[in-house]
């Protein structure tokens, strides 16, 4: 009997199609993952398992001639909070928080509060945490930073129950010296915003592009900190890390980049005369101060160097601040004050503030006469106590003609090269400088004056390792006729030659032009840098006496032996010479060093008006207010040192700025002794 074929019912047959289709589904599935896909899905496994981390590089610290340390790293244990790894319940995420702040003795959430700084008192965690969940989710924010450390490892212990809080251990700069050397050494900064402005934008790139990092890493924003930034910065590393569900480091998977540290700065700065020399200004505007009843000197300078080198051993701005209340976050009210101070005392004076020089400023003026041939030394030109300059287009109506006076207003009489220079007889100068009919003088000019300058290095920067260094300023008859539209006078010249009217410079370059006449013509490069070495201590650097010009200024010798000799004099029977008999020294004298050590040098006092001084109707013609200048360089006979003081509304260089570098000048030497009797290795003042 023939059998019958029963098929199943459609049913069936559609139910086991699906079957093998589902099947197949699934092995093609599985062939994917595991042979076409394979490398993609176990990069993505092996991204969940790993993390990238972004290495500090240790910056490198920055020392003085003899090791002392002025700028140092210390660890800061900072807690943070990534919003993106807290539980998604909001019960939990508040006991966390809750817990947070009890242990940091933080408020939860603070009523009010506006967005500032990270770790800036006045927020609550909550506050912090919520802010940096709007736009920065994945990003760690800092909710208390430089904790102390026995409650950082006990945070760290409880990392297991607090899902997305961690510790993070930054290095964190620290300056021993603080105050002193601020000026300086200078302080960090985070990293600008980018928003603020065109240049913050390139910073930003640039460091970014860099490897660092916004939320973590600070920038120097002034000193030898700015400066030399990427010399102490070094480069950051990148690893990439196993961690475990606390966010716990396991084991580093790969090395990405390697962390190369920063390098160690040793400055040519002696830390103990720059603690004479700011002790030696702060004695001496106090002790006027307080005489006056009044506050008459504002702020000063005062610069060491040796002339044969260009290297600066003393640098003091003062007033000055603290750079260690900046290592841990700008304290924006102390900022404020210093910000807002109209004697600036952010601003390092020596290089980043402009003055006229005053009578400072004859040793250019005398140079360059000497080698125009415009006087014979020898000559004795009479000072009277003042000349009078007939306007030119009114020769005949005395009501034009002005006055010039020398500081001595009964005139120094007859008087020659060496003496004008030693009595700084302005007189002199205005006739030698920009000529006198009557004397049958034609005078130097300011085109000879200028070209002088340039020589010089004024108008120019010095290119010593600080940053914001102002060029200094010379006029010219085209400068005044384009700025001011008039033509160039002969009491234009007049001024100029004595360091005033126009004519302003830093005190670092002013005291740069003593040093190419101290040094015989040579003008060097100030700096502030002895050597650059590794963290093992290798030197990586050793910079040499750095020139400006590579040949020596046209001085002949002749014209740097009389220059030398009317420094001398100044001290001997000049505006050096003597006693004071102001502020109640009497018999106390201008510069006291010792008998055997042979002093010379050159005193100033500037006229200016300014911003503070017009307010004050302090700028009443024939009366305006001073600044005080005195430059000092010793052995006569083969001078090692040079000395710069200048103070703000000082008065006569004599009377404020001469002491303070006579006490500056015998420190050197006191040091230079002990030094030579009992060698002592550097230690931490």
């Amino acid at each position: 009997m023939r059998r019958r074929l029963v098929f199943p019912p459609p049913r069936i047959i559609f139910f086991y199609a699906a079957l093998v289709v589902a099947f197949g589904v699934v092995v093609g599935k599985l062939f994917t993952l595991q042979v076409t896909s394979n490398a993609f899905y176990t990069g993505q496994a092996f991204e969940n398992k790993a993390s990238r981390l972004n290495d500090p590089a240790p910056r490198g610290i920055i020392t003085d001639r003899r090791g002392v340390q002025l700028a140092i790293n210390v660890p800061s244990y900072n807690i943070v909070v990534t919003p993106a790894s807290l539980p998604d319940s909001e019960a939990q995420v508040n006991e966390i928080l809750t817990h947070l702040a009890k242990l940091l003795e933080m408020p939860l959430t603070v009523p009010g509060s506006q967005p500032q700084s990270p770790c800036t008192p006045g927020r609550g965690v909550r506050d912090l945490v919520d802010e940096a969940a709007g736009f920065r989710p994945y990003e760690p924010v800092k909710i208390k930073c430089d904790i102390d450390k026995d409650i950082a490892l006990v945070l760290r212990e409880e990392l297991i129950n607090l899902p997305g809080v961690g510790v993070a251990v930054e290095p964190l700069r620290q300056y021993p010296t603080g105050a002193l050397t601020a000026d300086v050494i200078g302080y960090m900064a985070p990293i600008p915003d980018p928003n603020e402005s065109d240049y913050f934008k390139f910073l930003y790139d640039y460091y970014t592009g860099r490897g660092l990092l916004t939320s973590r890493d600070r920038i120097g924003a002034s000193g030898v900190e700015a400066y030399l930034q990427d010399v102490l910065a070094g480069q950051n590393g990148s690893r990439l890390v196993e961690k475990d569900v606390a966010g716990q480091e396991l084991r580093t998977l790969r090395v990405e980049t390697d962390t190369v540290p920063g390098n160690n700065l040793q400055l040519t700065i002696d830390v103990r005369l720059q603690a004479a020399a700011q002790a030696a200004i702060e004695q001496r505007i106090n002790f006027v101060n307080t005489f006056l009843a009044r506050k008459e000197a504002l702020a000063g300078v005062a610069i060491v160097m040796n002339p044969n080198t260009g290297e600066i051993l003393a640098m003091v701005s003062w007033p000055t601040y603290d750079n260690n209340r900046f290592a841990r976050g700008i304290e924006f009210e102390y900022y404020d004050q210093l910000a807002h101070d109209p004697i600036y005392p952010l601003l390092n004076h020596a290089v980043n503030i402009l003055y006229p020089p005053g009578s400072v400023f004859k040793v250019l003026t005398a140079s360059a006469a000497l080698e125009e041939n415009v006087i014979d030394p020898e000559r004795e030109i009479n000072d009277p106590g003042k000349i009078t300059v007939r306007d030119a287009f009114y020769p005949n109506d005395l009501g034009q003609a002005r006055d010039f006076v020398c500081w001595n207003r009964e005139g120094h009489g007859p008087i020659d090269f060496v003496h004008g220079i030693a009595h700084s007889c302005n007189v002199y100068f205005y006739k030698i400088g920009g000529g006198f009919a009557e004397d049958k003088l034609e005078g130097l000019g300011i085109e000879r004056l200028g070209k002088w300058a340039e020589l010089f290095g004024l108008g120019q920067k010095t290119e010593v390792e600080l940053p914001g260094e102002l060029a200094g300023f010379i006029p010219s008859r085209d400068w005044k006729r384009i700025a001011w539209g008039e033509s160039w006078s002969t009491g234009d010249t007049y001024n100029a030659v004595i360091g005033q009217g126009y004519v302003h410079v830093t005190p670092l370059q002013m005291l740069n032009v003593y040093n190419a006449v101290i040094n015989g013509g040579w003008l060097y490069r100030p700096t502030l840098v002895d050597k650059i070495l590794d963290g093992e201590g290798n030197v990586v650097s050793d910079p040499q006496p750095d020139l400006l010009r590579p040949e020596r200024l046209p001085l002949s010798d002749r014209t740097l032996n009389y220059v030398h000799t009317g420094f001398r004099l100044a001290v001997t029977e000049g505006t050096l010479e003597g006693d004071l008999n102001i502020f109640g020294e009497v018999g106390v004298p201008v510069i006291d060093v010792p008998e055997d050590l042979h002093v010379a040098g050159k005193t100033g006092t500037a006229e200016y008006c300014d911003a503070i001084a017009y307010p004050q109707n302090l700028c009443n013609p024939g009366a305006f207010p001073t600044h005080s200048w005195t430059v000092l360089y010793a052995p006569y006979e083969n001078p090692e040192v040079s000395v710069l003081v200048f103070i703000y509304h000082g008065g006569e260089g004599s009377r404020m700025a001469a002491p303070i570098a006579g006490n500056i000048l015998r420190a050197y030497f006191d040091l230079k002794e002990a030094d030579a009797e009992s060698p002592a290795p550097a230690v931490n003042p």
